[in-house]
């Protein structure tokens, strides 16, 4: 491969990396907006997941341009970049699900720290009616439901 052809791919693979980079970025602070509390504690949070992606998918691109690949220049550097797209596109979606984890932890977090919801009193949750009851039949908990035919409850027959 010619020092154009190497140049080149590189160029696009450093390009690509910043734009999906950015884009993680920008929709994982807005992801992880009200994380801890805090708005300025998500972006963050977000920064540190995005400059790892930075630095894995670069270092991946620069491996990438060592492989031979191709016969000439042109096949090789649209193979290393199809490559390229491949491992971005995996490691676009690791980086999905470190923040979606942390997003998860954060929500358990916030529900811990909330403490367990108000019990409702039984006598209380008695009063409202389960179901409403058929006419000519006594309760809110019937013991049979009634037949279509003649409404009454069926028989033990």
């Amino acid at each position: 491969m010619t020092t154009n052809a190497y140049l080149s791919f590189l160029a696009i693979g450093v390009a690509l990396v910043l734009i999906d980079g950015q884009i993680i970025y920008r929709s994982g602070r807005r992801y992880l907006e009200n994380s801890y509390g805090d708005p300025a504690a998500g972006a963050s949070m977000t920064r540190l997941v995005t400059v790892l992606f930075h630095l894995a998918t670069l270092g991946v691109l620069a491996l990438i341009s060592t492989i031979p690949m191709g016969d000439s220049d042109l096949p090789g550097v649209v193979g290393r970049i199809g490559v390229l797209l491949l491992i971005l596109a995996l490691a676009h979606a690791i980086t999905l699900g470190v923040l979606a984890r942390i997003r998860g932890e954060q929500e358990v977090e916030a529900v811990v720290q909330r403490g367990p919801r108000p019990r409702v009193d039984a006598a209380e949750q008695q009063q409202a009616a389960t179901v409403t009851p058929v006419p000519g039949q006594d309760g809110r908990y019937p013991a049979a439901s009634p037949t279509l035919e003649n409404r009454s409850p069926y028989s033990a027959q």
